[in-house]
C-alpha cells in the first residue's frame, strides 16, 4: 500500500510539475490582470473538461490532471484495501473498508451536498 501512495504522489507531482513549465514556457511573460477576477474555464471545471484538455495537450489541464490524480491517490489505496480484505476473507473491515470507499464516491460525485 506505501508503494502505492508513493508511486501516486510521485505521479501526479511529476504531471503538476511538467504541466506548470509546460504553462509557464508558453504564457510566463503574460502580465496578468489583477484588476478583474476570471475563474476558471468551464473546461476545468470537469473531469471530462480536463481530459479533452489533456489530449488537445493543453498546459492548465495538464495542472489539473495531475491534481485529479493526487485525489485519486487515496481513493485507490481504499479500494486496493477492500480487495486486500476480500482476499483475506476478513468481513469487519470489509464492510468498514466499503462504507469507506462508497462515502468517497457520493462526496466525489456532488450527488451527497448541493449548496441553493
Amino acid at each position: 500500500m506505501g508503494v502505492l501512495l508513493r508511486a501516486g504522489v510521485i505521479t501526479a507531482a511529476s504531471v503538476v510539475l511538467s504541466g506548470g513549465a509546460w504553462y509557464l514556457a508558453r504564457f510566463g511573460r503574460q502580465t496578468p490582470d489583477y484588476r478583474t477576477f476570471h475563474g476558471e474555464p468551464e473546461a476545468l471545471r470537469s473531469v471530462t473538461g480536463v481530459w479533452k484538455g489533456v489530449i488537445g495537450l493543453h498546459p492548465r489541464s495538464w495542472i489539473q490532471f495531475g491534481l485529479l490524480l493526487l485525489i485519486a491517490t487515496p481513493i485507490a489505496r481504499v479500494a486496493f484495501s477492500v480487495a486486500a480484505f476480500a482476499i483475506q476473507r476478513d468481513r469487519l473491515y470489509l464492510g468498514i473498508t466499503l462504507v469507506v470507499l462508497t462515502v468517497l464516491i457520493w462526496s466525489l460525485s456532488g450527488l451527497g451536498y448541493a449548496p441553493r
